[in-house]
């Protein structure tokens, strides 16, 4: 089968690989119908996660139909078409047991990092019955690839851990992907005000159309004093890390309100700063997480009900033979506009 194969920081390429088999009962062989390419993977390839080695398969993401299950799977059978979760679950260990199913201890994030992943023609799932979804009848196939990673992300990484709630103010630093899907899901819960920052003008109009109520281009410098003034001086209740940088750390500590909460979504690569000689007196948290998709089920629901349309996130689409170009447009996003880019395989 073609797949996209990681060589170490910034080498990647096509190549024939032989097609995954069930190596344990729980196991499920996916034909691989619609991929992606995840901001996780653009930091795999700059060597910020290095527990992918190199030779792996990239991709956590996608839509597909079993090929075959191995003989402990009972809720899927060869045909069905399913929703991979970026995370695999055992459902019975300590840390699933109690929904943290990112650190399961025999699953987790694997896809695409401990083990080969979906950016390939078929890929092996662990854990089958409680890491796939069924896909329903009378769905975009192409939408619910949203599904697998970045709507539970955003919306369990920053909306839920940053409690935001009715009247609230929100910040989101990063109208990236990931940021734009915070935007969506958070409001499901109507916050007063939904501040999106970035340093692209494309983005923020985007972000604009997608229910920010505020744009700032933070190139300027001038980001927080902008954020203070819309908010009485104050700073906004609940501040989302959306792009994992030094810079954007700090520009949440800078608007925060007193009380408020700095939720960190993005994969940092680098130690950021954390100036506790100005907040330790101000009854700030901050929050880090690793999407567990929790509440993927219930995001497959809104979907369903046409509550939210993650496939307005879509931007580009390729075959997999053109999945080099796929990641140059993706990586470009600045120049190209990319948000999501779809692969078929």
């Amino acid at each position: 089968m073609k797949a996209l194969v990681y060589h170490g920081p910034g080498h990647k390429t096509l190549e024939d690989r032989p097609k995954p088999e069930i190596q344990s009962a729980g196991d499920a062989i996916v034909k691989m119908v619609k991929t992606t390419i995840c901001g996780t993977d653009l930091h795999i390839l700059k060597g910020d996660v290095p527990s992918c080695a190199p030779g792996r398969i990239l991709g956590h993401e996608g839509v597909g139909i079993i090929d075959s299950v191995g003989a402990g799977v009972t809720t899927f059978k060869p045909g069905d078409h399913v929703l991979i979760s970026c995370i695999s679950s055992c459902g019975k260990c300590e840390y699933c047991r109690r929904g943290l199913y990112s650190h399961c201890t025999t699953g987790g994030w694997i896809l695409g990092n401990e083990i080969d992943g979906t950016q390939a023609e078929y890929v092996r799932t662990p854990h089958a019955d409680t890491s796939l979804y069924p896909v329903p009848a009378n769905v975009d196939e192409e939408a619910l690839v949203m599904l697998s990673d970045i709507l539970p992300t955003g919306f369990e990484c920053g909306v839920l851990n940053g409690k935001v709630a009715p009247g609230s103010t929100v910040a989101i630093v990063g109208s990236g992907p990931i940021g734009l899907a915070a935007l969506l899901t958070a409001q499901f819960y109507s916050p007063a005000e939904l501040v999106m920052i970035d340093v692209d003008d494309k983005r923020l109009e985007i972000a604009r159309t997608f229910g920010a109520t505020h744009t700032i281009n933070s190139a300027s410098g001038e980001a927080a004093d902008k954020v203070k003034a819309l908010t009485g001086g104050k700073g906004v209740d609940t501040a989302i890390e959306a792009v994992g940088i030094p810079a954007t750390f700090v520009l949440c500590q800078d608007i925060v309100a007193p009380g408020g909460i700095i939720a960190n979504i993005g994969v940092h690569g680098a130690k950021v700063d954390l100036h506790l000689e100005r907040l330790w007196s101000h009854n700030i948290s901050i929050t880090t997480r690793l999407v567990d998709t929790v509440t993927t089920p219930m995001l497959l629901k809104t979907v369903q009900s046409n509550k939210i349309d993650p496939a307005q996130l879509i931007t580009h689409r390729f075959p997999l033979d053109r999945i080099l170009e796929a990641y140059d447009t993706f990586s470009r996003a600045a120049d190209t506009g990319a948000l999501k880019v779809i692969i078929a395989a």
